[in-house]
């Protein structure tokens, strides 16, 4: 048997096992639906509007009426566009050249050229696909370009947070996301007779079962991996514990280690082991080979406990005066030394720069130089996590977390970090899990990304209302202890890594930040993103990303971070070496390899364990 194309096909299969395949998929959706049901039984679900999306588009509709020409004028364009479109189709099924079709392969949703959704032959050369594929990215772009043009008056909140989400509506309503629409999920299920739609809602009954009700999509084989087995292996031991965190002091390999340790802040809405997750790119094993005592804070996974009432209460100033001072105290008396070389990552790296005003005031000298990786201290340019942060939706989280014992589930955090790259983190493997019915591949990093923690409310609603929204830290209205924070009286030596790419910590946000410290600053630039710009290790035989370095000092600097590349020089591979060079001038003279606990004494073997309690399973009764 052959296709159309004159290819090989493989046989449809036979009607009676179709039958008997459609019949159990039937079932298990009937049974993912009760399930749904029966957790959302309590309303959880209700809010029809979890991003306060209503009041902007209020505002465009009324733009809209106000300025109808430019939506008589938009609706014309797009109706010239589709017949043009309708033409070509009929044009192509007569054996006719179609006419080119300009702006289908605009930037956004509508590049075709580079779009994975659309990779099937079949979207290009059977007509109807085709014409499917291109209506929407006609459609698609149209939207997009409506949104933007139609009223230049709106607030620019409200419109950052239209456009934002007409992308995600956009991608929502590719016809590659329909099952009845997708040429490969067609294909596949006639010739499996729908054992690949079986496959597919036996994964999502086990996903929504995760997700305790709400559908946590499966990005990896969840059962490939395990802390402390295959991922999280550097050896260690954890030597100091609180009710906050765990602290861990890593093996020596060397003889001879620089005097001054490296403590490594990473952020708690996610576990420490991205720069632990195997030999070859474990940022710690690198460090400890390098010559460095390093120590870990692994957070705990914040869990109210069950049957008592009692709430989480944990603030933001918590993890800076019970989490990295009693850090640095460990460390210090761990290794006998006065001051500590600190890293901090993400949030943690924001607390960093947090205690670091805080530490200025007080005249705290335990930090002798600061690195921080993906790190912002102004959030004016914060990116698109900034649009799903106002008053209402603080407002709603804040009554939710209630109801949970003082904690904001880890799935919160997980729905919104996923739809700022809704195509690779949702979609894709709604096609792949659920139609296609395929096992997702094991993949360490993905696996770290599912394996996201809870976080105390009180603490992370401070952390979007006074960093996101008000600003305060890099504004100077922010407060600890009663001390004012001013960056500008941090001295402390700094070395700043950012990634071009970087959706989350946008570089030009942390370009921003890191202008406002008062000391000495050494700010890279990498390549990609959030995590691989920081996670790049040195390897001759595969240099993948690249740094930028300006070698003008802080003061000299250009007022954007474009200005600055224009005279940064690019060096290809890994930024490690670099910081290396940077970080061993501050750690002073070699003495000594440490074993780890030698004066604190050992709790446990690395990585401990706070670091394997899930949020999406059971995990008993912790305080």
């Amino acid at each position: 048997m052959t296709d159309t194309q004159g290819k090989a096909s493989k046989p449809v299969a036979d009607p009676m096992t179709a039958t008997e395949n459609m019949a159990q998929a039937y079932a298990l959706a009937q049974e993912a639906w009760t399930y749904y049901l029966q957790t959302h039984a309590d309303g959880s679900a209700a809010n029809p509007d979890p991003y306060n999306l209503a009041p902007a588009l209020a505002d465009l509709q009324k733009a809209m009426i106000e300025k109808p020409e430019k939506m008589i004028e938009a609706g014309i364009d797009l109706w010239h566009r589709q017949a043009t479109l309708w033409t070509n189709a009929l044009a192509q099924a007569a054996g006719v050249e179609p006419k080119p079709m300009p702006g289908l392969d605009n930037a956004g949703p509508g590049n075709a050229a580079k779009d994975k959704r659309f990779a099937d032959e079949e979207w290009d050369k059977n007509i109807v696909f085709s014409y499917l594929k291109q209506s929407y990215l006609l459609s698609s772009n149209w939207m997009r370009d409506t949104v933007i043009n139609t009223d230049k008056s709106l607030p620019p909140e409200e419109q950052q947070k239209l456009e934002f989400f007409a992308e995600r509506f956009s991608e929502a309503m590719s016809p590659s996301n329909v099952f009845a629409m997708n040429p490969q999920v067609l294909k596949t299920t006639a010739e499996e007779g729908g054992a690949n739609i079986v496959r597919g809602m036996r994964q999502m009954l086990k996903d929504l079962k995760r997700g305790k009700g709400d559908l946590l999509i499966s990005q990896t084989d969840m059962t490939a991996f395990e802390v402390g087995r295959n991922i999280a292996v550097t050896p260690g031991q954890v030597v100091f514990r609180n009710d906050l965190f765990e602290l861990i002091q890593y093996t020596p390999t060397t003889e001879t280690v620089h005097e001054t340790p490296l403590l490594i802040a990473p952020p708690w809405i996610n576990k420490f082991y991205i720069m632990d997750l195997n030999e070859k790119k474990s940022l710690v094993r690198w460090l400890v080979a390098q010559g460095y005592t390093v120590f870990m804070i692994s957070w705990r996974n914040p869990e109210p406990a069950k049957g008592t009432g009692k709430k989480i209460e944990r603030t933001f100033s918590d993890y800076v005066t019970e989490g990295l001072y009693p850090a640095l105290d460990a460390v210090i008396a761990e290794t006998g030394v006065k001051s500590v070389n600190v890293g901090g990552y993400c949030i943690g790296g924001t607390m960093l720069a947090t205690a670091l005003a805080h530490m200025a005031q007080t005249g705290d000298k335990r930090i002798k130089a600061a690195t921080f990786f993906t790190a912002q201290a102004d959030f004016v340019k914060g990116g698109d996590l900034r649009i799903l942060i106002d008053d209402k939706i603080l407002n709603d989280l804040e009554k939710e977390s209630k109801k949970a014992g003082g904690v904001i589930d880890a799935r919160h955090m997980a729905q919104a970090f996923n739809m700022l790259r809704g195509n690779e983190l949702i979609w894709n493997y709604v096609v792949n899990n659920y139609y296609l019915g395929k096992e997702p591949s094991a993949f360490d990093l993905l696996y770290w990304n599912a394996d996201s923690t809870h976080m105390p409310a009180k603490c992370h609603l401070a952390y979007l209302r006074d960093y996101y929204r008000d600003n305060a830290l890099a504004e100077g209205k922010m407060t600890l202890d009663g001390k004012p924070l001013d960056l500008a009286k941090v001295k402390t030596p700094i070395y700043s890594i950012c990634a071009r790419e970087d959706h989350i910590a946008p570089a030009e946000s942390v370009f921003r930040g890191v202008k406002l410290f008062g000391g000495p600053v050494q700010l890279v630039v990498g390549g990609s993103g959030h995590i691989a710009g920081v996670i790049n290790p040195p390897d001759p035989n595969r240099v993948k990303y690249q740094y930028w370095k300006n070698t003008a000092s802080k003061a000299d600097w250009p007022e954007t971070l474009a200005e600055w590349l224009e005279d940064a020089t690019e060096t290809p591979g890994s930024w490690w070496p670099d910081w290396d060079k940077w970080l061993t001038r501050k750690s002073g003279k070699k003495v000594d390899a440490r074993e780890p606990g030698a004066t604190l004494g050992v709790i446990e073997p690395a990585p401990g364990s706070y670091v394997r309690v899930r949020s999406d399973m059971p995990v008993g009764d912790a305080a």
